[in-house]
């Protein structure tokens, strides 16, 4: 995709699993701009609601934007309301502003979290603004290299501990090989007993070679 002159491209690896009992959304923490690393240590995973998440790929500002817009959104319904909005109601709202501005948006997002309707569920807006519910889904420039990897790797009931290592495995094998993704991993365990965010450094991602 041609960028216009000055635009930021954030290319990145994100990913969210859906378990047993809960969710797990991971991201890298490297932001680029053009060749230039311009943000080591970037948080990808982004609070939309007590338990719903987000995993931001393509232009760091539109994707942030779209999430603070969802976030206001989603604090306004749960007052009107007087409940907690619904994973689903999270993903269409993504889906509706990311599709009505598809021309001048470069956003792709994955949604995650756990709500009393739907127990855990993850949703996948890629670039074009369409919504997809998935058992897990990966997203970034990163995405690419594991395929692979994930699908044969998945399975449907993982526990909460084989969740966060496939997240893990998964993340650390793209940013292996992808050079716009790089740096540590944030993960974000997610459950109806609340959110439990998890960091790993850059000198303790798994490897799967003997370098």
């Amino acid at each position: 995709m041609s960028l216009k002159k000055g635009e930021v491209n954030l290319g990145t690896s994100i990913m969210a699993v859906q378990f047993k009992d809960g969710v797990v959304v991971g991201a890298d923490s490297r932001t680029t701009t053009g060749a230039y690393i311009a943000n080591r240590v970037t948080d990808k995973l982004t609070k939309v609601h007590d338990r719903i998440y987000c995993c931001r790929s393509g232009s760091a500002a539109d994707t942030q934007a779209i999430a603070d817009i969802v976030h206001y959104y989603l604090q306004m319904y749960s007052v009107q309301e007087n409940q907690a909005p619904s994973v689903r109601t999270a993903g269409a709202l993504f889906q509706e502003l990311c599709y009505q501005n598809k021309d001048g948006l470069m956003a792709g997002i994955i949604v995650a979290g756990w709500d009393e309707k739907d127990g855990p569920s993850v949703y996948n807006v890629p670039l074009g603004g369409s919504l997809h519910r998935q058992p897990f889904a990966i997203g970034g420039s990163g995405s690419t290299y594991i395929y692979g990897y994930c699908d044969s790797v998945w399975k449907d009931d993982m526990s909460q501990e084989e969740a966060v290592a496939f997240v893990k495995n998964a993340l650390s094998l793209a940013m292996a090989r992808d050079g716009s993704s790089g740096g540590v991993i944030r993960l974000a365990v997610i459950t109806k007993d609340g959110v439990d965010r998890q960091f790993v450094p850059g000198n303790e991602l798994p490897t799967h070679w003997q370098g």
